[in-house]
């Protein structure tokens, strides 16, 4: 892949990497096992650092800030209110810490920004007027308590023996294949969800509220109405069937609930001044915000939209093939 450049900036300040994006090598026919390897292995890959990343906090909430799941066979306000403030604090912390390095300190500038306008102010489209506040209103007060709804019910439903349950002594591989198979599980269910989020009803009801953003932040990624957080988060039910333990239901919630501040931070990679800095995998769904109708999924498996015609890679081809779309079905609607 060839490198990126701080210097390719259009003169209206927007800007995109000098390489198209392609298809990791495990998601194209001949699959490639050198490739494949180094996608799953790599850095930036399918299991480093995001992925890791995100695990890391799963684990250090389990071990060190949840309680002793026999102490949650009945709800209790002192159990919730602290799985809450949990989220709460992860977030603000995670999401916080993207948005103050890039748009307080302004720690690298412009350097790989897809476009130098900042977040909106002044702006009635928004809750207070104002971008960064309505998407922390949204986050927080919706996303953070739908999150840990489900949660509670999950930890819960474990604590009283209701869910089928593993252990990583009992099961070691399934635990661990489980673990490496979840950040997949969940991009399917996003892509699945926000194909119907895009469905004309639901959009207006809910999902337009996130497309208040075309110029995305990280406050942006969380940044929905309440019944599309019930929707989103609701892919973590697929532990009502599998065999689990509550580390994989926090790490599916994790990855929902903190993984989309990198993908909408606006920035290509994160790192020191005119440097490569590290991937944070934000591009195709920059361009999702700035182009409405493509790249559905998430950045870590982009095949699904390769197969369902909506894959937009930045160039002009692929600009002309969502045109030519949009205008297809709304000469059919008309």
């Amino acid at each position: 892949m060839a490198d990126t450049t701080i210097t390719q900036r259009d003169d209206r300040g927007n800007w995109g990497p000098t390489y198209l994006e392609q298809l990791p090598a495990s998601m194209v026919w001949p699959p490639r096992l050198w490739g494949s390897l180094k996608w799953f292995f790599g850095w930036p890959g399918y299991l480093w650092p995001w992925n890791s990343v995100f695990l890391a906090f799963a684990l250090v909430s389990w071990f060190f800030l949840t309680p002793a799941l026999a102490s949650m066979q009945t709800f209790e306000v002192w159990w919730v209110a602290l799985i809450f403030a949990r989220n709460l604090g992860l977030t603000v912390l995670y999401v916080g810490g993207l948005h103050l390095y890039f748009y307080i300190i302004k720690g690298q500038g412009n350097d790989f920004k897809y476009t130098t306008r900042g977040q909106a102010t002044n702006n009635k489209g928004f809750t207070f007027n104002n971008q960064v506040l309505d998407n922390m209103f949204w986050s927080l007060a919706s996303g953070v308590t739908i999150w840990t709804a489900y949660e509670v019910m999950m930890l819960w439903a474990f604590a009283n023996n209701l869910l089928p349950f593993i252990e990583l002594r009992t099961d070691p591989v399934w635990f661990v294949v489980l673990l490496v198979l979840l950040p997949a599980i969940r991009e399917t269910y996003f892509y699945l969800t926000h194909r119907l989020l895009h469905w004309r009803p639901l959009y207006r009801l809910a999902h337009h509220l996130h497309h208040r953003n075309t110029n995305i932040g990280p406050w942006s990624g969380l940044s929905m109405h309440p019944v599309e957080h019930v929707l989103y988060f609701g892919g973590v039910l697929i532990h009502l069937v599998i065999p689990s333990h509550p580390i994989h239901v926090m790490f599916n919630l994790v990855l929902n609930g903190i993984a989309p501040a990198a993908g909408h931070s606006g920035y290509d990679r994160i790192g020191a001044e005119n440097s490569k800095g590290v991937t944070i995998g934000g591009y195709m769904h920059y361009l999702h915000h700035k182009h409405f109708e493509c790249n559905y999924g998430g950045d870590g498996l982009p095949v699904l939209d390769k197969l369902m015609g909506t894959y937009h890679d930045g160039s002009e081809e692929a600009q002309e093939r969502i045109n030519r779309r949009r205008q297809e079905r709304h000469g059919a609607v008309s």
